[in-house]
């Protein structure tokens, strides 16, 4: 990614929501082992080059044009992002090591700049999945380096909690965040949506049914999905919490016996209703914008169900981990990714939701203030055994 890099290394440094996270500490380390897929769509969603922000790559360094400018590449017609820039936030320096469940291909030029950022600051970057860098924190015990657990969700985030592996983070940092993505020991940094994308060429959002559960016996397209990819497996897991195993059951076989398409990943399902092969899907919103930044033009948009498992909405975030030898140091830089540039970051480069107010999302979608999302324990989407299984016997292949 190349275009306008931040400034001021030097100077000023001296519709609805439910309340759906606060119980978000309530899976063990067990409760979430073996359900590393609820993950990919940080590690194998296609970014590859061709599900990522489609402008290469970049340094994450180097000269500034503007006081306050942007991480990566530029958004045409994006001004500068509200919120506190980093130049506003307390110093990083030490040794600082951070277990990131977040993939590098998405994060690591925003970790990268922040660490060319202080020249004192010594930036140890360990990169895995979720559950099992969770998993490695547990087995390492109080001799684990791990200063800032960085998770794809929730789920993971609430297990080391509950596991006694993280301490409070101070109030300024958390209370950045609505009281919805947060608890006392860990915070969201950015979110994503479940979505129905469609073909624009063939149907207008009125079209489309706003209840997941009319899907797919009242649609009369060709349907998608990726069955195998974990967010999909999410979903199917939140449909099942919501509406119980008997309609999650008729749901899968109604999806088997109208021959929707399964794709490997949900970029490559939003890719296929790009191209015509599909008419509608079920993914996460960021995959649309993904196509969309790679052909502004693609014939697909976002469409939105009401207070179902089809409009869930989970949280990327980050937690200071017990053992961290300089406590402080890990709760600036989880404040650090709360910062003005590091939202813009994500919902330019990542196409996430940011969660700072200030900050507003890429692509005509709505507020999260907007969004209709069911009220479910996040945490519970992680045990997917029972969806898997429950996806089997309706003859699902997974």
């Amino acid at each position: 990614m190349t275009g306008h890099e931040l400034d001021g290394h030097d100077d000023g440094r001296n519709v609805r929501r439910r309340r759906f996270l606060a119980a978000a500490g309530s899976v063990g380390v067990a409760g979430i082992a073996g359900c590393s897929g609820s993950e990919d769509e940080d590690a194998g969603d296609g970014g590859n080059g061709e599900g990522g922000d489609g402008n290469g790559g970049g340094d994450g360094g180097g000269d500034a044009e503007d006081s306050l400018g942007q991480i990566g590449s530029g958004r045409e017609g994006r001004g500068a992002p509200g919120g506190t820039p980093m130049a506003e936030m307390p110093e990083l320096s030490g040794e600082l090591t951070v277990y990131s469940g977040r993939g590098e291909f998405l994060v690591g030029e925003l970790v990268g700049y922040i660490d060319d950022l202080y020249d004192d600051l010594e930036l140890t970057v360990r990169y895995g999945g979720s559950t099992d860098l969770v998993n490695q924190i547990a087995n390492e015990g109080q001799g684990s380096p791990a200063d800032v657990f960085y998770s794809v969700n929730s789920g993971a985030l609430g297990a080391l909690a509950d596991a006694g592996r993280t301490q409070a983070l101070p109030s300024d940092v958390a209370e950045k965040v609505r009281s919805e993505f947060r608890t006392e020991q860990w915070v969201g940094t950015s979110g994503r949506a479940r979505t129905v994308p469609y073909n624009t060429d063939e149907y207008d959002e009125s079209d489309v049914p706003d209840d997941v559960m009319a899907y797919p016996e009242e649609f009369d397209g060709d349907l998608g999905w990726a069955p195998s990819y974990g967010s999909c497996q999410a979903f199917v897991t939140a449909m099942r919490l919501l509406e119980g195993e008997e309609e999650t059951l008729e749901w899968l076989e109604a999806m088997v016996e109208s021959g929707a398409t399964a794709y490997p990943d949900e970029f490559r399902t939003c890719q296929e209703i790009a191209d015509g092969a599909i008419d509608a899907a079920f993914t996460n919103h960021y995959y649309i914008q993904r196509v969309l930044d790679g052909n502004p033009n693609a014939p697909i948009a976002t469409a939105f169900t009401e207070g179902d498992a089809g409009a869930m909405f989970n949280v990327a975030g980050a937690a200071v981990v017990d053992t961290a030898s300089d406590a402080d140091l890990a709760s600036n830089f989880v404040r650090h990714l709360l910062s003005a540039e590091a939202q813009d970051y994500f919902a330019r480069s990542t196409f996430e939701y940011p969660l700072i107010p200030e900050v507003e999302p890429i692509g005509d979608l709505p507020t999260i203030d907007e969004l209709d999302v069911p009220d479910i324990d996040l945490t519970k989407l992680s045990d997917l055994e029972p969806t898997i299984d429950l996806m089997r016997e309706a003859g699902v292949q997974v």
